[in-house]
């Protein structure tokens, strides 16, 4: 079955779309073995999933296979963001037993495969200890380009610390003016625990003026540090 997403009026312009670009590339430069990757950030509203998703989305673009998996079984917003139609099954499911299928779902995007989080699971971090969520990426690896994986925020909640184990890196997003550097250290410091590389940090929401420089952002701009 084939998943409808509704991508009318997600269209953010050049620049937004340019920033993008600057995303995969420095992604793609960060080495032939970067094959699984995780969003997440500090809090809620910093803007990682449509980040992640965004960043899929271009990479598919290019004729990437990608697999997308929104692993936030906590408050997951992908299905109701693009308003999606179809009842589908997820990774909740699946990691506690209950679907033993095949939870990947083809899209109306070209070479951008989903699988979506499940219904709400009362205990997520016991299920992505799971040994089912190592076997799944591991055998994902070898039909797919690009794993971008969404996890929730890190600062109070475990889950993108336990994924970490089976990833080869993770990037933080981070809204201007809205979380600490302390909290983002925490983030990083509690990533760096499970051995996880961090391949580096997307700022997010700064307003910059115009100026003389090459290129003039404005409004939501990305920048990706190594």
């Amino acid at each position: 079955m084939e998943i409808l997403f509704n991508l009318e009026g997600m269209d953010k312009g050049f620049l937004y779309d340019e920033s993008m670009r600057m995303l995969r590339t420095n992604l793609q430069f960060s080495g032939s073995n970067i094959k699984v990757v995780l969003f997440t950030s500090s809090i809620q509203g910093e803007g990682k999933s449509e980040t992640s998703f965004q960043l899929a989305m271009s990479l598919a673009q290019i004729d990437k296979k990608i697999l997308y998996i929104d692993a936030d079984m906590r408050k997951s917003v992908l299905t109701t963001r693009y308003q999606i139609k179809e009842s589908v099954e997820g990774l909740s499911q699946f990691l506690s037993g209950m679907n033993t299928a095949d939870i990947i779902y083809t899209t109306n995007i070209q070479n951008l495969d989903v699988v979506f989080a499940g219904p709400y699971a009362p205990n997520p971090a016991e299920l992505l200890y799971e040994p089912r969520l190592d076997e799944f990426i591991k055998a994902q690896r070898e039909a797919y380009d690009y794993i971008i994986i969404d996890t929730p925020p890190l600062t109070n909640i475990v889950d993108a610390a336990i994924i970490g184990r089976c990833v080869d890196g993770a990037v933080i997003v981070v809204k201007s003016s809205t979380v600490s550097q302390r909290m983002v250290k925490k983030v990083k410091d509690q990533l760096e625990k499970v051995n996880c590389r961090i391949l580096g940090a997307v700022l997010n929401g700064l307003e910059m003026k115009k100026s003389s420089y090459h290129y003039k952002y404005y409004g939501d701009y990305y920048s990706y540090k190594k």
